[in-house]
């Protein structure tokens, strides 16, 4: 009996002890449910996307696509091991970027820019230069996708983009030549901030609005007044006008963000066809001085019109005929491969051919237009005597000169800058920067003449002159030259 009582008091006991278990191990889960989902949620790599889960980019607009065509992130280790498992969950909007600029990024077969998504969420952007793509291309035969892999002599600049500051997308153009592209907009990343950034993309376009005004300012000086409205005058005028559309178009280079790449290639034949034009129009200026300090008869303001006729039929004939030259050379004749290597963001530009016969007339014409100086320079020193018109002549001659030594150190420097050097290029920005401001010391500042007439036209307060020269000896008073 008493065996049977210890049998049962022992069952009992472990009756209450396996219900006490069961409790506790029923009151411990209850609160952690929550937690283990609130752990499998934040274990969840977040990617952050620029339309909704359904939706994909077609022409640059969010369609809602079928669940076949959706975007599935492909991610890569830091070991650069691809297509690594990851579980994830999408994050819908644009980057914040608040005060800093968003960026497109564009990865396509062939492109520059190179995105790979990493297994913690960042996007990192390679960006392959030309020269690598080359190698590449020559020595692997391989094509830009994402399964890339980079191996250690070919390693490109990379800048990883962290959570928030990105978004991407699967992208489909229906006009452009690549039908499939990687999108994303990213945040301005820091090291783009940098100087040169900001001396190609910011500063740069200041000169350019600067120079436009400037060189305005000189055509319309010398249009204006009625009096510097001569041969001399008009070319000045002319030339002027030209380099501002060159300055107009370059200013359309700076930026290449177009749907379309004939509005780019066409601002490059501006600006080339702008550019050869005002350097004709100043081998005319240098002919008119050459030619005159030859002429014993100096008196020849009376044609000064139709000598700019004649002027101008050689000029824009001679520009326009080199001009249709060079773009039937570049579309018809130069190789394809050189026509890749002249591509910028993805658009067509003017080729090496293109270019060589645009400039080559302009190395032409200097070389004439030293030819004018040296001649000139010999004559105007045998000349013991001057009156005013050769006073007047002898100041065009020094403008004519100081110009020419301004446009050819700045076409220099032009094509110094096709080199593709960084230091180059922002050289070409200092000089091309100071190009404006020093033509308008030369053509207006320098001028005492011109300065003269100014003040005469804009202070009306003045007393008017007790010497009564005539309308042309009048503003030519006192050798201001």
């Amino acid at each position: 009996m008493a065996n049977n009582d210890w049998w049962f008091t022992g069952a009992w006991v472990i009756l209450l002890l396996l219900m006490q278990s069961w409790k506790s191990l029923a009151n411990n889960a209850t609160p952690q449910n929550p937690l283990t989902s609130e752990q499998s949620d934040e274990r969840l790599v977040r990617v952050n996307k620029c339309c909704e889960k359904f939706e994909i980019y077609n022409d640059s607009e969010c369609t809602q696509v079928n669940e076949i065509d959706y975007f599935r992130p492909v991610f890569t280790s830091y070991k650069g091991e691809h297509n690594v498992s990851v579980k994830y969950k999408f994050v819908i909007g644009l980057p914040a970027c608040g005060s800093t600029q968003s960026w497109p990024i564009c990865h396509y077969q062939g492109s520059p820019d190179k995105l790979v998504l990493l297994e913690d969420g960042k996007l990192r952007h390679y960006t392959i230069t030309q020269e690598e793509e080359e190698e590449s291309e020559s020595d692997q035969h391989i094509e830009y996708s994402d399964d890339e892999q980079f191996d250690d002599t070919h390693k490109p600049l990379f800048y990883d983009y962290p959570q928030g500051q990105y978004c991407i997308e699967r992208a489909v153009s229906t006009t452009g030549s690549h039908r499939q592209i990687l999108y994303a907009s990213v945040c301005l990343a820091k090291d783009k901030e940098d100087s040169g950034f900001l001396l190609r993309k910011v500063v740069n376009p200041i000169f350019h609005g600067l120079s436009i005004i400037i060189l305005l300012l000189i055509a319309i000086v010398y249009f204006v007044l009625p009096t510097l409205r001569d041969l001399v005058g008009n070319i000045t005028t002319t030339l002027s006008l030209c380099l501002m559309v060159a300055q107009a178009a370059d200013l359309v280079r700076i930026f290449t963000e177009f749907t379309n790449h004939v509005s780019f290639i066409t601002a490059d034949i501006i600006l080339y066809f702008s550019i050869l034009a005002a350097f004709f129009w100043l081998n005319s200026f240098g002919y008119y001085i050459w030619k005159t300090f030859r002429s014993r008869n100096v008196f020849l303001r009376v044609t000064d019109g139709r000598k700019y006729c004649y002027y101008s039929f050689y000029v824009w004939g001679s520009t326009a005929a080199l001009a249709i030259t060079a773009v039937f050379a570049h579309f018809f004749l130069d190789i394809d491969s050189d026509k890749k290597q002249n591509l910028i963001a993805d658009q067509e530009t003017i080729g090496w051919l293109g270019i060589a016969i645009f400039f080559s007339p302009i190395a032409c014409t200097i070389l004439v237009d030293v030819f004018f100086y040296i001649t000139t320079l010999k004559l105007i020193n045998r000349r013991n005597v001057y009156g005013r018109i050769q006073h007047k002549l002898r100041a065009n001659f020094i403008m004519y000169a100081l110009i020419l030594l301004v446009m050819t150190i700045n076409w220099l420097f032009l094509c110094l800058s096709c080199l593709q050097y960084e230091g180059l290029l922002y050289a070409h920005i200092i000089v091309n920067a100071l190009q404006g401001p020093i033509l308008l010391y030369i053509c207006v500042i320098r001028q005492k003449h011109v300065t003269f007439l100014l003040k005469k036209s804009c202070c009306y307060n003045e007393p008017p002159s007790a010497s009564d020269w005539g309308d042309e000896m009048h503003y030519m008073n006192g050798n201001n030259y």
